[in-house]
């Protein structure tokens, strides 16, 4: 039986591995650490809590006092580190809470996990995973092979030098200190429980309240998706079988540019008017309650500073030596996307309104 100390996990990523880790692994403990910044929502985790295998707690990963008490107490063995800043635009209005939370705050755990495990002599199996993004590579032209592990760094934001920057210091403590360790460097995630802010769950609600499509630049921006879902089982077979001081690249074998992803977002919502009259009497200011196209709302907006042209991840190290293969492709993912947004308006209705935050 694992005890797992999971940060971050009352967000997007964190709170979906939460859900999938406790399925897969039923007989496992799972500690929660979060901040509940803004993106941070303990409804997404509201199935887990008065469950036996379950405990949130609620600070933040900079407190390493509280870090290194919760890994003595709960006797945790294994570290999977979801917490930070993630959001691009937010990293080029306000780059402080990047380098605190991403640096300073992974800075803390490395510690807190040090002293707990290593200085102490508690726990030689122990295993600190820490997850990444793709973005700490940079950009590819369009005719570049895909990042692979041995990519150089090339961070192009605040938000992907800082993630760089952890990279760095997860790799540090095991070469130095002897840390066990692994890290993953994923693609755009997509899925439920996504922050309204990113590019998916964006634009769906706007459909729904016929908003603008906001779309940056001429919207060609190549990303690759991976369903969350798949994400949580990359990271599980790294937990279960990986090499320590290795780093595995998650990716979906699935890049698209970001203006055909609305395009086949906008398909997709309208099939479901066309489907069920009810979501026209639910949704009555989206275009599709009307009888428009849900494209209709497309429009073309000033380009991000620094926009990335393309992230591409290649996957064959973890396919090749851990047997991993995402099971959604972008169809099937985005459709059960679509359909668990429409069956929980109440969640994101109370993002919306804020009330999130107080309820």
């Amino acid at each position: 039986m694992r005890k797992l100390l999971v940060t971050g996990a009352a967000g997007f990523i964190g709170s979906n591995f939460v859900h999938y880790w406790h399925q897969a692994n039923p007989a496992d403990r799972i500690v929660v650490l979060d901040a509940l910044t803004y993106a941070g929502n303990k409804h997404n985790l509201a199935a887990a809590f008065n469950s036996d295998w379950f405990q949130f707690v609620h600070g933040s990963i900079c407190d390493q006092a509280l870090v290194a008490s919760i890994l003595q107490q709960h006797q945790i063995d294994t570290l999977v580190n979801f917490a930070a800043e993630s959001h691009v635009d937010r990293s080029i209005t306000g780059p402080d809470a990047f380098i605190d939370t991403n640096i300073v705050g992974t800075h803390s755990l490395l510690k807190a996990a040090k002293k707990t495990w290593l200085d102490n002599g508690k726990n030689p199996a122990h295993l600190f995973h820490h997850v990444s993004t793709d973005e700490v590579y940079g950009t590819l032209g369009p005719d570049d092979a895909a990042f692979s592990e041995t990519t150089p760094y090339a961070p192009n934001s605040p938000y992907a030098a800082s993630k760089a920057a952890s990279d760095h210091l997860v790799r540090a403590y095991h070469h130095t200190y002897g840390l066990r360790v692994t890290t993953s460097n994923c693609s755009n995630n997509y899925g439920p429980y996504h922050f309204p802010e990113k590019l998916i769950p964006l634009c769906l609600l706007n459909i729904l309240s016929g908003a603008a499509l906001p779309i940056y630049g001429n919207g060609k921006q190549i990303r690759d998706w991976l369903y969350v879902d798949d994400h949580a089982r990359g990271i599980e077979l790294i937990i279960k079988q990986g090499s320590v001081g290795e780093t595995y690249n998650i990716g979906g074998n699935n890049e698209w540019a970001n203006i055909d992803v609305v395009n086949l977002l906008c398909g997709i919502v309208d099939s479901r008017f066309a489907e069920h009259a009810e979501l026209r009497k639910r949704f009555p200011k989206s275009p599709c309650a009307q009888g428009k196209a849900a494209k209709s709302l497309i429009t073309y907006v000033a380009d991000r500073p620094g926009h990335d042209t393309r992230y591409a991840i290649d996957a064959a190290k973890i396919t090749r030596q851990l047997g991993y293969t995402p099971i959604e492709n972008f169809d099937s993912g985005l459709n059960k996307t679509v359909d668990w947004y429409l069956s929980n308006e109440s969640w994101w209705r109370a993002i919306q309104d804020g009330s999130y935050r107080t309820a």
